[in-house]
């Protein structure tokens, strides 16, 4: 826990920090570095503001992966005790 992963700033998203890993899920936060947000494949929350000063909260458990701001695609690859693997890449 506590890893984190930067990403490219064309996805709008600053480093995703893994804050948990529990039930077979992964819980990640990240800061918006763009003016929106919009994720469709797995569930996820937060606050989101129109300057990009705000932050989101993700939750992802193993399966397909996630589309995150049309941009970039994250899947759960796997989740172990204490440990997960997540694939980054660019959407499409």
């Amino acid at each position: 826990m506590g890893d984190v992963v930067t990403v490219p700033e064309t996805y709008g998203l600053g480093p995703i920090e893994v804050t948990a890993i529990r039930g077979g899920e992964v819980e990640m936060a990240a800061q918006l570095t763009g003016s929106g947000f919009s994720v469709s494949g797995c569930s996820g929350g937060g606050g989101v503001s129109s300057g990009g000063g705000g932050g989101v909260r993700l939750t992802c458990g193993e399966g397909p992966a996630a589309t995150i701001n049309d941009a970039m695609s994250l899947k759960v690859a796997e989740v172990l005790d204490k440990a997960a693997v997540l694939r980054i890449e660019p959407a499409g």
